[in-house]
């Protein structure tokens, strides 16, 4: 399909999206809009699949509203999580060049909204645009880091420091705010640090008779997030 035959809809409010601004500053207002026409929204529920490790890649995905998990099955059959996308970013990007399968599951962790482009129309506007290749390769480069950075710190950690580390992950990063709803349960959490459930769980417990944290059920409330950021840098 072409772009250029794509007629224009008034109705499409792709400028006012902050995913302009991120990914698409190089292209026109017409090619933008054309872009708009073309692409579709689709919800996910929490704990819905939207991609899966394996599947046939055919669409670029990036997230408007939500919160989700991307996900690897190891050798023994067991899930491995790599990394949290918050909204605009591009959930597609760690495959999507590279193979065409998905290496890793993309799960939603809160209701998440979803906006997809046909995979050749990214493809042809990155063959025709050099400053929009340059935009993708960046933001691909910033994903990978995150993911690589992020998992070395919570390497370097022992077990307080990595929970510490993920509750802030959380409060600074996803939500900034010290009192939010943890999205993931305590064995994803395990999955993500390398930990087993019983040691977050436990030190989860630690944390709250030590007043550092409030536990309401799936509420977390951070009372000491000096004493937090302390365990997490050193821990």
């Amino acid at each position: 399909m072409s772009l250029v035959s794509i007629m224009e809809k008034s109705t499409c409010s792709c400028e006012n999206c902050q995913l302009r601004s991120l990914f698409f500053s190089h292209v026109s207002m017409d090619e933008l809009n054309n872009i708009c026409d073309i692409k579709i929204e689709k919800q996910y529920s929490k704990g819905e699949s939207i991609t899966n490790e394996g599947e046939r890649i055919h669409e670029f995905l990036y997230m408007k509203e939500g919160l989700v998990k991307l996900s690897k099955t190891d050798i023994d059959g067991k899930d491995q999580i790599l990394s949290f996308s918050k909204p605009f970013d591009f959930v597609s990007l760690l495959s999507v060049f590279s193979s065409d399968k998905y290496k890793y599951s993309v799960t939603a962790i809160e209701d998440t909204t979803v906006c997809i482009l046909d995979l050749e129309v990214v493809k042809k506007f990155a063959q025709q645009n050099a400053m929009f290749t340059m935009d993708l390769m960046s933001s691909i480069s910033e994903a990978t880091d995150k993911i690589l950075l992020d998992n070395l710190a919570i390497k370097r950690k022992h077990l307080k420091g990595r929970i510490a580390h993920v509750l802030l992950y959380f409060s600074d990063y996803i939500y900034k705010k010290d009192e939010f709803e943890l999205p993931i349960s305590r064995r994803e959490i395990a999955e993500y640090i390398g930990m087993t459930t019983e040691n977050v769980i436990r030190t989860l417990s630690e944390f709250r008779k030590d007043n550092i944290i409030k536990i309401f059920g799936k509420d977390i409330l951070i009372a000491d997030k000096k004493r937090l950021r302390s365990i997490s840098e050193f821990g």
